[in-house]
């Protein structure tokens, strides 16, 4: 029917919660949470709180326990070193992907965007922080009709999240992972190759941090 607005499904609702819980919420990695807990946070039922948990950890986002409990898993350097090659080499290629998309009007909306990092990053505000990079990235890659790519980009960012949040948290925002402008600069020019690279050394940025951390054993 024209004009009908169409109601988000509940367990979709119930996903997306739980997924930004463990971007940008309070799962720390490691530590066990009861479903029943999840289930009185989010403010739902048991079967889509399930439903959600059950695809978080197809996503190996969660990890499920024993005695009805579930946790964010913990990052190892082997799984960083893993993660670090799949995102250098996926998300450069979703920038140089999207260059030939990128309108006036989405350059504009990513500059908003980057003016919400640095407002976040001066004022020491780390969920603001995350949750403006995360929405930086992925309405660029957006951009693109490669799908499959952003979807490997998702997963990434889900297993990858938890353990930049530690690192914010631990060290505050300063010094956080921030080429966006350098992005900015390429898109405004077209240049495809340098918005890669600019990508990349962004995400290259995080991962040292995380490194650095789990070599101090903050994570």
């Amino acid at each position: 029917m024209d004009g009908d607005i169409r109601k988000i499904p509940t367990h979709e609702v119930t996903y997306g919660r739980l997924r930004d819980m463990v971007l940008f919420g309070r799962l720390e990695p490691g530590q066990p949470v009861t479903i029943q807990g999840l289930i009185r946070d989010l403010e739902a039922g048991m079967t889509p709180v399930r439903e959600a948990i059950r695809r978080l950890t197809a996503e190996g986002a969660l990890t499920l326990q024993g005695n009805r409990r579930v946790c964010v898993p913990r990052m190892t350097p082997g799984l960083l070193e893993q993660m670090a090659f799949v995102r250098l080499s996926v998300e450069p290629k979703l920038a140089e992907m999207a260059c030939a998309a990128l309108t006036p009007a989405l350059i504009a909306k990513l500059e908003a965007l980057d003016a919400g990092v640095d407002r976040a990053m001066r004022e020491g505000d780390v969920q603001g922080y995350l949750s403006c990079n995360h929405q930086f990235h992925f309405t660029l890659y957006e951009a693109t009709t490669a799908t499959v790519l952003v979807d490997i980009a998702r997963s990434l960012w889900l297993r990858f999240g938890p353990s930049l949040r530690v690192v914010c948290l631990r060290h505050g925002t300063a010094g956080l992972p921030d080429r966006h402008s350098e992005a900015l600069a390429a898109m405004r020019t077209g240049d495809a190759a340098g918005l890669a690279r600019a990508i990349g050394d962004d995400i290259a940025q995080g991962v040292d941090q995380v490194r650095a951390a789990l070599a101090a054993g903050e994570i």
